[in-house]
């Protein structure tokens, strides 16, 4: 009996013990947040009437794939809901083609395509499509690849258009020390 009532407190300081660490995690937690942080709200968005491959803005995304990926500048956009959107085109060495209209969302890490090229005159979009997160294999490597090398500056977007097609040519700039 005596060993029985010895153990009964040591099991409830582990229990109280354990029960005020979850509320000092809630609390700091709760404190985290921005009460007033607005919600996110994607903008409504229609593919491009047109785009073109002649001038593409090419990027390497890495080993593993013998695709030629590159962007149209002319469809680069940041929109004011923090989504960059562009006309991603895949080549293959024989020259078939793809075409995505993509979007890419620095701040959570995520891509969303908006709409595939038909090969013919048009879009096929569907509703359906939802954020991925961002990978550096698989079908979001491209866009991966985009947000390092220009796109994104850490989960924010690096300015305005013309600043990261400038980058995505030229490269980042090293850091001097």
């Amino acid at each position: 009996m005596t060993l029985a009532f010895c153990r009964l407190p040591r099991r409830l300081l582990i229990v109280s013990a354990t029960i005020c660490s979850l509320c000092l995690s809630w609390g700091t937690q709760a404190q985290t947040e921005d009460p007033d942080a607005e919600t996110w709200t994607e903008a409504q968005v229609s593919p491009p009437a047109t785009f073109s491959v002649d001038k593409l803005q090419t990027f390497d995304v890495g080993q593993g794939t013998s695709l030629t990926y590159g962007i149209d500048p002319n469809t680069l956009t940041v929109g004011a809901d923090g989504v960059v959107r562009y006309v991603l085109v895949a080549r293959s060495g024989s020259g078939a083609l793809n075409a995505l209209y993509q979007g890419l969302r620095c701040q959570t890490g995520e891509v969303k395509t908006y709409g595939r090229w038909d090969n013919k005159a048009s879009w096929n979009t569907d509703s359906k499509d939802s954020w991925q997160r961002l990978s550096s294999r698989g079908f979001t490597q491209p866009a991966m690849a985009l947000a390092r090398a220009g796109i994104c500056d850490g989960r924010t977007v690096n300015g305005h258009a013309q600043n990261i097609l400038r980058t995505l040519k030229n490269g980042r700039p090293k850091d001097i020390h």
